[in-house]
Order: C-alpha cells, then sequence, then structure tokens
C-alpha cells in the first residue's frame, strides 16, 4: 500500500474521530477549563482597566487635577490654573451627618464624605440624581444625599440633615457621581453641598483636615504633561498632588493589574497542571486505537502516516476545545461583573478583547502540542510485533523528532508568560515554582515504583495487590502519584490562605483595640475635650496628639520630584502623609536609634523617622530632609529612629517632629479613646458632637468590617481561580485512571477468574490509592504550605497565621475525595465479565 500523505491521514483522522471522539472528550475537557479560565481572567482585567483608562477624564473630573491639604489655593495659585484652562474647585473632607430622632429609631450621626462643589463641577460626565435626570444647581442650604446616607439615617427628599453649625434640606439622593472612584478610598457615604454651603457649616478652620482639589479642562491639542511641567516649575514647593487622565485612578488601575496577573498565573498553572491530564487521555486514547495502527503499520503506513493522522484528530479536538473556552471565557465577564455589583469600581459593557484571547489560545495550544507529543511519538514508534501483542510497555525512547519541539514549545510557554507578564520576575518564580512542584511529584513516584518493587512481598494478599499494583507493567503511579499530589497541595494552600486572610483582621486588631478615633478637635480646646470624655467615661484610655499633613519633598541631597523612579518600598513618598510633633516619644513607638530632643528643646527642626522608611531612602542619624507642611519647606534633621508597631491601630506616624518646628502652624488634634461597650460609644459621640460640632468620628469597628469585606473579595477571587486548578487535578486524576483501564481490566479479569470478589478488587485498588495518599500527605502540606506562606507574605504583605485545625482537616478531607474519585472511577472494572475479556485476548 502506498501512503499518500497528508490526504490519507486527514481520511483517516476523520473517519476515526466520527467514530470515535468519546475517548478524547478528557483532552477537550482538561484544554477547556484552562483555556476557558486564561480567557474569563484576562477578558475580565482588560474590561476594567480599560474602562479605567477610556473614561480617564469622567474619573478624574478634567484633564488635570492638583490637589492640596488642609489650604486652599492662593489667589496667585488660581490665576495660574485659571490660565491653563477651565477651572473648577471642589473641597473634601470627613464629617458627621446629625439628625435628631427619637430613641432607638437608628443612629443619631454617621461619618460621611462632604463634598463641596462649584457650579462647573462636573467638567465631564454628569452628575445624576435617582432616577437619571441631571442634578440641580444647589442652592446654600440644599444638599445631596447618597442613598446610604439616606437609608442609614432614614432621611426622604425633604428633609434636614446637619453639619457643623448649619441644616440642610435635602433637594435629592444622589444617583452617579461621576468622579467617584477617582476620590479613592471613602469611611462613609457621600453628600455633596455647595461651596458657599460648607463656608456655612463652619467646619473649615484653619487646621482642619481637608483636600481641596482644582479640575482643569484643557483647550484642544494641550497635553496634561505639558501643563503639569509648567505648574511644577512655577510652584516648586507646593507640595501639591498632580494626577492626569492618562492615571485617574492610579491605585484601583495597580490593584486590578496586579490582582489579574496573578489570578493569570494561576490559571496558567492549572492549564499545565491539566496538562498531565491532557497526556494520560491521549495515551489511554492511543492504547485503544493499537489494533488500527498495527493494521495500518501491516499495510503498510508509515510511522509518519499514523504521527500525521493521530495528530490531525487531536488537533481538530485541541482546537475545538480552544474555540470552546475562547467563547466561554469572553462571555463570562459580564456575567461576573453583574455579579460583583458595586464590589467593583467600575462596570464596564460588554467587549471582546483580542489580546487576553490571543494570548490564551496560544498557551492551549502550546501546551496541548507539549504534553500530546510524548504519547503521539510512543505510539508512532512502537514496531508492529508489540502493537499486536497487546503488551502494555513502556514503550521506546522518544526520538528528537518528539522532545526538540516538545521542549521548544515549553519554553515558548515560559518566554510568552514572561514577556506579557507586568512584573516579569514575578511571573518566571511563579512559572519556575510551578515545573518545580511538578518535578518533585514526579520524582517522589518514580522513588515510589523503585521502593515498592524492593520491598519483601507482604503475606495479606490484598495488601500484596495494593503494593505490586504500584510498580506492575503499564502501572500509571507515577501520573497517580502527580494526580493527587497537586490536587492535595491546593486543598493545603486554599485552606492556609483562607484561613491566613480571616486571621488578619483579629491579627491586627489588637485586644485593646481603640474604640474610635477622633478627628479635627480645637487645638485651643484640648482641655474641654479632655474633661468631656472623662465625665462621660471615666475609665476612657485617651490619646491626644497634634495632627498635620506633610509632603517628603526631598533627601538625601535629592529632590522627590527630579527621581526618575521611587525607591523600592517608598510608599509613603507618593503624595502627603499624617505629620506630628511631640515632647516625649509617641505611643506604639520604639525608639532604636539615636536619642529623643529634650520636653523644653527650642533648637533648629529636629526629625524622629520611622525605622524601615530609613532604610529605603538610605538616611541615617543627622541626615536631613525636606517636608513640605501648608506649603511651606521644612528641613529638618534626623535626631532617631524608631520601630512603628503598626498593629497597635493607633496614631503611628512616620515623621515625629520636635514642637518648635510645627508648632506654630495652624492645626488640630485627633484622639483615641478605648472604651467598653457600644452604649458607651453612642453617649460619648453624642456628647461630643453636641460640644464640638465640627468633629469627625470614626468607629473602628465599621472601619475594620470594611476592611473585611475587601480581603473576603480578594479570598473568593483567588478560591474561585484556584478552584480550576483542583478541577484539573482532579482531571489529571481521571487521565490516570484511564490510562491504566487496560491493564487493570486484565488483572481484574485474572483475579476473578482465580476466585476474587468485586470489592476485594475494589479493596486492592482502594488500598493502593490509600497508600499513596499516605505517602503524599506530608509532601503535600509541605509544598501547599510553603505556597500559600508565598502568597500571604510576599504578595499580599501580610502575617503568616494560618488555622492548623483547619488545614488538616482539609488535607483529609482532600485525600478522602480523591480517593472517592479514584474508586468512582475503578468501578467499571467490576463489571467486566471474564468469559467475555477472555475471548477477546
Amino acid at each position: 500500500m502506498s501512503a499518500p500523505g497528508w490526504r490519507f491521514a486527514w481520511r483517516v483522522a476523520r473517519r476515526d474521530l466520527h467514530r470515535s471522539f468519546r475517548g478524547l472528550r478528557l483532552l477537550f475537557i482538561c484544554l477547556f477549563l484552562g483555556v476557558a479560565t486564561l480567557a474569563a481572567i484576562g477578558s475580565l482585567t482588560s474590561a476594567i482597566t480599560a474602562e479605567l483608562a477610556d473614561r480617564g477624564r469622567v474619573i478624574l473630573g478634567g484633564d488635570v487635577e492638583v490637589a492640596m491639604t488642609q489650604r486652599e489655593a492662593s489667589d496667585e495659585e488660581k490665576a495660574a490654573l485659571r490660565a491653563a484652562g477651565v477651572l473648577s474647585e471642589t473641597i473634601r473632607m470627613r464629617a458627621m451627618a446629625r439628625r435628631p430622632l427619637p430613641a432607638g429609631v437608628g443612629p443619631e450621626a454617621i461619618l460621611t464624605e462632604l463634598k463641596a462643589v462649584d457650579e462647573l463641577y462636573p467638567l465631564y460626565g454628569s452628575l445624576t440624581i435617582a432616577g437619571g435626570a441631571a442634578a440641580p444647581a444647589l442652592a446654600p442650604d440644599e444638599l445631596l444625599a447618597a442613598p446610604a446616607l439616606a437609608e442609614r439615617l432614614s432621611l426622604r427628599t425633604g428633609d434636614l440633615v446637619r453639619y457643623g453649625n448649619a441644616d440642610f434640606r435635602i433637594a435629592a439622593i444622589i444617583g452617579d457621581e461621576p468622579d467617584r472612584v477617582g476620590e479613592g478610598f471613602t469611611l462613609g457615604p457621600v453628600a455633596i453641598v455647595s461651596l458657599e454651603g460648607l463656608r456655612r457649616t463652619g467646619l473649615v478652620q484653619p487646621g482642619s483636615l481637608f483636600v481641596a482639589k482644582y479640575r482643569l479642562r484643557l483647550p484642544a491639542g494641550v497635553a496634561p504633561e505639558t501643563v503639569v511641567d509648567a505648574l511644577r516649575e512655577r510652584f516648586p514647593a507646593s507640595s501639591w498632588e498632580f494626577k492626569d487622565r492618562d492615571r485617574a485612578a492610579p491605585g484601583a488601575s495597580r490593584f486590578f493589574e496586579r490582582m489579574g496577573q496573578f489570578l493569570s498565573l494561576i490559571g496558567l498553572a492549572a492549564l499545565i497542571i491539566a496538562g498531565i491530564g491532557v497526556s494520560n487521555g491521549v495515551s489511554s486514547y492511543l492504547r485503544l486505537k493499537r489494533e488500527g495502527i498495527a493494521t495500518l503499520k501491516a499495510l503498510g503506513a508509515t510511522s509518519g502516516d499514523i504521527g500525521r493522522a493521530y495528530l490531525l484528530q487531536i488537533g481538530l479536538v485541541t482546537l475545538a476545545a480552544v474555540a470552546a473556552g475562547l467563547l466561554f471565557g469572553a462571555l463570562l465577564p459580564p456575567a461576573a461583573i453583574a455579579l460583583a455589583g458595586d464590589a467593583l469600581p467600575v462596570r464596564p459593557g460588554f467587549a471582546i478583547h483580542p489580546l487576553p484571547l490571543v494570548l490564551s489560545a496560544a498557551y492551549g495550544i502550546l501546551v496541548a502540542f507539549i504534553f500530546v507529543l510524548p504519547p503521539l511519538g510512543r505510539a508512532r514508534l512502537l514496531p508492529v510485533a508489540a502493537l499486536f501483542r497487546e503488551a502494555v510497555g513502556e514503550g521506546r525512547r522518544l526520538d528528537r523528532r518528539t522532545w526538540l519541539p516538545a521542549a521548544a514549545a515549553a519554553v515558548a510557554v515560559f518566554s510568552l508568560a514572561v514577556a506579557t507578564a507586568r512584573d516579569p520576575a514575578f511571573a518566571a518564580a511563579v512559572l519556575a515554582a510551578a515545573a518545580a512542584v511538578l518535578l518533585v511529584l514526579i520524582g517522589i513516584g518514580w522513588a515510589i515504583q523503585r521502593t515498592a518493587r524492593r520491598l519483601p512481598r507482604p503475606r495479606r494478599p490484598l495488601l500484596r495487590l495494593a503494593i505490586t499494583g504500584l510498580y506492575r507493567p503499564g502501572a500509571q503511579t507515577v501520573a497517580l502519584v502527580v494526580a493527587l499530589g497537586l490536587a492535595l497541595t491546593l486543598f493545603v494552600t486554599l485552606a492556609a490562605i483562607q484561613t491566613s486572610l480571616a486571621a488578619e483582621i483579629d491579627r491586627t486588631v489588637p485586644e485593646r483595640a481603640p474604640s474610635q478615633f477622633v478627628l479635627d478637635i480645637p487645638s485651643d480646646r484640648r482641655a474641654e475635650f479632655e474633661t468631656l470624655v472623662r465625665r462621660e467615661a471615666p475609665a476612657a484610655e485617651l490619646n491626644i496628639v497634634p495632627t498635620l499633613r506633610g509632603t517628603i519633598t526631598a533627601f538625601g541631597g535629592q529632590r522627590v520630584a527630579e527621581l526618575d523612579e521611587l525607591p523600592e518600598g517608598a510608599w509613603f513618598l507618593r503624595g502627603e502623609r499624617g505629620v506630628t510633633y511631640s515632647p516625649t516619644p509617641p505611643e506604639g513607638s520604639e525608639l532604636v536609634e539615636g536619642s529623643w530632643w529634650t520636653e523644653d528643646y527650642r533648637g533648629p527642626p529636629l526629625v524622629s523617622i520611622d525605622r524601615e522608611a530609613a532604610e529605603v531612602m538610605g538616611l541615617g542619624i543627622g541626615d536631613r530632609l525636606t517636608v513640605s507642611v501648608l506649603g511651606r519647606e521644612i528641613e529638618a534633621r534626623i535626631a532617631s529612629l524608631r520601630e512603628i508597631h503598626w498593629d497597635t491601630m493607633g496614631f503611628n506616624y512616620i515623621l515625629v517632629f520636635s514642637p518648635s518646628a510645627l508648632d506654630g502652624a495652624p492645626h488640630n488634634l485627633a484622639a483615641t479613646i478605648g472604651l467598653d461597650g457600644a452604649a458607651r460609644e453612642g453617649a460619648v459621640a453624642r456628647a461630643l458632637l453636641a460640644a464640638f460640632p465640627s468633629v469627625s468620628i470614626i468607629a473602628v469597628g465599621e472601619v475594620i468590617a470594611q476592611v473585611g469585606a475587601i480581603l473576603d473579595q480578594m479570598s473568593t477571587a483567588i478560591l474561585l481561580s484556584a478552584s480550576v486548578a483542583i478541577l484539573a487535578g482532579i482531571a489529571v486524576l481521571i487521565g490516570a485512571i484511564a490510562a491504566a483501564r487496560q491493564a487493570r481490566s486484565y488483572d481484574s479479569v485474572i483475579l476473578k477468574t482465580l476466585g476474587a470478589t468485586r470489592w476485594e478488587i475494589l479493596a486492592a485498588q482502594a488500598l493502593e490509592y490509600a497508600l499513596l495518599a499516605f505517602l503524599l500527605a506530608t509532601v503535600s502540606l509541605a509544598l501547599g504550605l510553603a505556597g500559600a506562606w508565598y502568597v500571604i507574605v510576599r504578595i499580599f504583605e501580610f502575617g503568616w497565621q494560618p488555622d492548623w485545625v483547619v488545614v488538616l482537616a482539609t488535607l483529609g478531607a482532600g485525600a478522602l475525595l480523591t480517593l472517592g474519585v479514584g474508586l468512582v472511577g475503578s468501578l467499571p472494572l467490576l463489571s467486566i465479565r471474564p468469559a467475555r475479556a477472555l475471548r477477546e485476548l
């Protein structure tokens, strides 16, 4: 017979695939899961980041934003801003919204974000009210309330609410605040008033904590970078914070990009794990085709003809699985966005994002290529005699035509992942770790086979059958070890991550955490404030500190604005931070180097700085740094370094100045109050608001609840993406069972012929799987804990505190689950009739 090449291969592949697609279902499922996960994660991340970028003007509220804290722009500064474009001014601050209510009917006051806007707001987008209509112009005594504010205080349109010394009538309920995402994290619902209305409250005083933002709409053709550079050059000491339309929400974009990369790498690891299932499934399928392959070879077909025919079959199924995965992944983001609701900063519409789909398809095809070639190469190289004997052997070693393309595909997967990653080093580390885990498990499987072969033969028949089953011809011990090991490792990893995230709040909150933070206490009324708190709660733990805002503008002889890139870990150099002064070392800090100034020190400015911050900036005792406070630059010498105990949840300032450096600047005070019981908290809050209308009270419990909700969302995202990896591990287990089914079917027939019952055969296999699970438990525990530790400590920078009881219980439950899956996959062997099977030998 003459082999006509690809035409012959296509005819064989089409006919064979039409009759026996069932044998390649595992290949389809594994690739579908991996590609769909990658496509869904990539599409969702692209949709969110693209929406943030496309709506940059609306999210920011302008083409350029200039922000400053605790002060408004001077006339000269406003004139310079107006010369650059159309100027809109807003002021934002935390303030207490109050409305007297009958006893027992909700809270009397809640913390809100009070936002004052001018008549030009917003420059881009539309401020709407409930129902979609445009918001009306606000009179000085009118207010727009967020739905959460109205709900918590039981307010309706037309009701009165009080801020500071002024009452406001609710003109409408806010429907959409266009620049909400650009405003960042908030501790309460928003209320919008006019600038004139804010002046009525008396909340804006020298030293008050507020942020003034000036948005610019630039003329056509003017680049935001040009305007920003010109303003920086004209006002070098202003300590302004700049944003432009291209980075309207940098924090949100950075978070979703990093989270998307992390989840994508988990998805890629799941796809690689699924590749092992692909290999097992293809091996099982080709074993079923041994007679057909032998017949074709006996009739004159070459190894190349066999390889082309089955490569076409497997390639068609691969393309179908990849296409189905891409379709599912592209359609999933709208559903995920709908389920997430308000948890996402934006709600992008449906759109096809080509890049993540192309990457997902490339990963799917390359991974399939890597894991399909080895079993296909073995089938292609087996001689006719071996094929007809139905022997289950190890097969020949792979030739260069097989392992060289597979190796090239593996290098392509690694290179593609690293080249497209936001953090190439992190991507390389994750992939290297995944490969190392696979190699470790493969090595363990090989070692188990070698050890089992050398063990003395047990007297108990079932135990002897279980041990010999680990190394008999055709045994899939290595594949089973990889499948069970991956599944158990993933179970441990998820349990450790989940419990560590849950424990983060408990770990962060000390036993005696403050109950309340009180902001904007007038500095000249400190004694009155202390007296009032002691009267309402004599046992309260009270800590009062001066509070200002400042920006580090220079250190080590270099200006921060002139740095091409901030040092690693220099988060405190991004914008303004809280600063204070104190005659004595503050609570929650430990002096580790240098000395504190005397209480009566009145010399040149001195500063005490956090030890870690000093290391990041390369500073030490005696070095100088410059801080801009209220638009005035203060150069201070570093007198001491402190170790800050952040978990005290008190006032932890990176910069603490000597009193003479800042006590002349206008500022207010802030306080922490430690109380026992919610009832006492309510009494103190009511008394403070009655005597100090300008203060803002932050309940620590509400802040912890918000942080807990964010951690829960992160944990859920990790759980969902890692669940795909667990499913892939189960698919690998199913593939290993399927690949060994032919050999096990002969074993089952022989054992039944010799008098074994179905339950004895099943018990022998259960014992074999149990031995593997027992041997792998310790290894999986170590590997899973190592992976979870890296995620918690290195990526999220949280404390490592897993719940060991939950972790060990999850490991046990995972072992039982995988054991159950293995036994269910073995049930078809029990129904094989010996007479029929022996006739087919």
